[in-house]
């Protein structure tokens, strides 16, 4: 079922139904082949941002932009499409993203904007110096139609940025979903030394046709450098190369970016005025998943050290789905049902696929007996066929439904483990193993995760899959399907994913997952269950003792969700421990206020010593503030 329902639509874009009514004229984006001219329509090509425009001569960047209109086909070249605004030097094709931008500190800029939309005023941001002042007017430059004008500013401040422009004045910047929604480019300042060879730019644009999210003429594309996934550009490393990247999100949704089976460190954070690069002595940032909100930039380091087919992608789930025919072709029945290849056919949207070569430069795992663990993947009860409920128990345990959350698997760090997934689905599952550092055959993407010919495939009904790794550290991590994203997870295929020192320690009483996830049944804007329940029941703590929090983000949609653990109205204190699986370096793992900001996919651990008797609570809030869930606690 490739579309969902209006709460969750409405969720992922972060507008209300008013807000969608309010603005629908100005973002309609038509199919080419209504375009009203009779004139062919200039076909846009897709930019990889690989090669810098303009011409440099004595420090001095001269750059010509004009704006357009243009037939962008972001699937494939012989696709639909759609007629949007975009972006070319002056006299050539047009490009989306809009042309890169890319310069040395120090360097003068000398832009030339040309307005040839026909009828339209431009206004332009984002090309003045950096690091920018609290936004104003005098940083848009008006471009009347037919005309031209000329922008002067010194590069400034390395660091990742972008310029952008609308056919309204000032819009906020995530707003542009139609037309005006592809008017973005990459502005990179280098620092003195010039660029890596390797690194590449990756800019997460968002098209949407202004229909309502519950509309069934709604149509929209999330897009990496222009393209769809699987029409994205494939990335080819090997072994022991260092890869950068420099990621922009020019979109109206907030994107958490997940690399499978590897960590990378995060390099900078920052948005269109300013960028803070940490130094190069300062401790690591490693993650698995990066939270980049609307308008945000982040720059990531990574070397591989296995070879293998890996995704980076945005773990919220709806941005995976296809977003409905671009020519308005009605989608086919239970089309879940019917591909060949999950990964190829089912997922869209902004998903990279990165190819490793080489032989793996990773210690030999442990030897010794390899411990069997059995996950069987069953029907709940409850489901109907176009809302399954789905479940996951371990090996022959009659566990009584419902099988939701998933049952806590804890493994132990080192020691060698085969888990056999079994699936009793009427339907093909896949799981993937979310943060573990494992071969790529066993990562969990079926008909794309593998090595060479050796592809993993999806699990058929009444058929298994070994998954084999040696957890290499310890901490929290997740297991979900990874085939038919939304519909499989929101039925209940997920649950958390523990390795310890000694396992045999452990004890759930003070060492706490937390974990949030979709209902299966009516999953509203505002509906959150917290270790499978949308009203959990009184936690008792004591005073003194200690209590590791473990939060889980594994929401199919809600990539802004705030934790924080209150006395009345006054946030607690608590310690951070670790981020995706991985401690943190002492100089963050700080004491504060008990807070934290998680997108889908994210891990937080954190320490926490209540010192005084009485009723506490932890809120679940979107990022507007809304309480979405509670959890009572009395601390004795």
């Amino acid at each position: 079922m490739l579309r969902r329902t209006f709460e969750r639509r409405n969720a992922l874009r972060g507008l209300t139904r008013v807000a969608w009514a309010a603005c629908a004229l100005s973002l309609v984006g038509e199919p080419a082949a209504h375009a009203a001219s009779s004139q062919p329509t200039e076909r846009i090509a897709t930019n990889d941002n690989r090669k810098a425009a303009g011409e440099l001569a004595n420090g001095t960047l001269t750059i010509r932009l004009e704006a357009r209109s243009g037939e962008w086909r972001p699937d494939r070249e012989d696709g639909p499409g759609v007629v949007v605004h975009a972006f070319a030097v002056e006299g050539r094709t047009l490009q989306i993203p809009a042309p890169l931008i890319r310069v040395i500190e120090g360097t003068q800029v000398r832009a030339f904007v040309r307005n040839s939309l026909g009828g339209a005023p431009l206004f332009v941001r984002g090309l003045y110096s950096r690091p920018g002042k609290a936004p104003s007017d005098s940083d848009t430059v008006l471009v009347p139609t037919g005309e031209t004008r000329e922008i002067k500013f010194l590069a400034g401040s390395p660091g990742t940025y972008y310029y952008w422009a609308a056919t309204e004045a000032a819009p906020p910047m995530p707003q542009r979903a139609g037309r005006d929604s592809q008017l973005t480019g990459a502005f990179i300042v280098e620092p003195r030394g010039g660029p890596s060879p390797t690194e590449r730019v990756l800019l997460i644009g968002n098209w949407n046709n202004g229909q309502a999210p519950d509309s069934a003429d709604r149509r929209n594309r999330i897009v990496i450098n222009g393209r769809s996934w699987p029409h994205t550009e494939r990335l080819a490393y090997k072994v022991g190369d260092v890869v950068r990247m420099r990621l922009i999100n020019a979109g109206a949704a907030v994107h958490p970016m997940h690399l499978h089976g590897f960590y990378f460190n995060v390099d900078s954070r920052g948005d269109e005025r300013a960028d803070a690069i940490f130094a190069s002595d300062s401790s690591p940032h490693l993650v698995v998943t990066e939270r980049l909100a609307a308008g945000r930039t982040f720059a990531l380091t990574w070397k591989p050290t296995r070879p293998g087919n890996w995704l980076f992608h945005c773990h919220d789930n709806v941005h995976l789905e296809h977003g409905g025919s671009l020519d308005g072709t009605p989608a086919p029945p239970d089309a879940h049902r019917h591909v060949a290849n999950h990964a190829l056919e089912m997922m869209a949207g902004p998903v990279m696929g990165i190819t490793v070569t080489g032989k793996s430069t990773e210690a030999a795992a442990a030897t010794g007996a390899r411990r069997q663990l059995q996950l069987v993947a069953r029907v709940d009860t409850g489901g109907t066929d176009a809302v399954p409920a789905f479940g996951y128990t371990m090996g022959e345990t009659k566990t009584a439904p419902p099988y939701i959350p998933g049952p806590t698997i804890v493994l132990k760090r080192g020691e060698p483990v085969s888990i056999t997934v079994r699936n009793e689905l009427p339907e093909p599952t896949a799981v993937h193993w979310h943060g573990i550092e494992l071969e790529s055959y066993y990562d969990g993407v079926a008909g794309y995760a593998g090595d060479g010919k050796r592809i993993a495939p999806a699990i058929s009904p009444g058929g298994s899959f070994e998954a084999r790794f040696t957890p290499p550290r310890s901490g929290t991590f997740i297991y979900h399907t990874h085939l038919d994203e939304v519909r499989q997870q929101q039925a209940g295929l997920s649950g958390p994913l523990l390795v310890l020192d000694a396992p045999e320690t452990y004890d759930p009483a003070h060492d706490m997952v937390l974990m949030v996830t979709v209902p299966r049944t009516n999953p509203t804007a505002g509906a959150v269950l917290l270790n499978g329940s949308a009203t959990p029941v009184t936690r008792e703590l004591r005073v003194g003792e200690r209590y590791r929090l473990r939060f889980i983000n594994l929401h199919t949609f809600r990539p802004s969700m705030r934790m924080r653990l209150l006395a009345g109205a006054t946030p607690l204190r608590w310690r951070a421990l670790a981020k995706d699986g991985m401690d943190l370096p002492d100089d963050q793992a700080v004491t504060g206020p008990s807070e934290v900001q998680m997108g889908n996919g994210e891990t937080y651990d954190f320490d926490f010593v209540p010192s005084v008797a009485g009723d506490i609570r932890l809120d679940v809030t979107a990022g507007n503030g809304n309480l979405l869930v509670t959890m009572p606690i009395r601390v004795r």
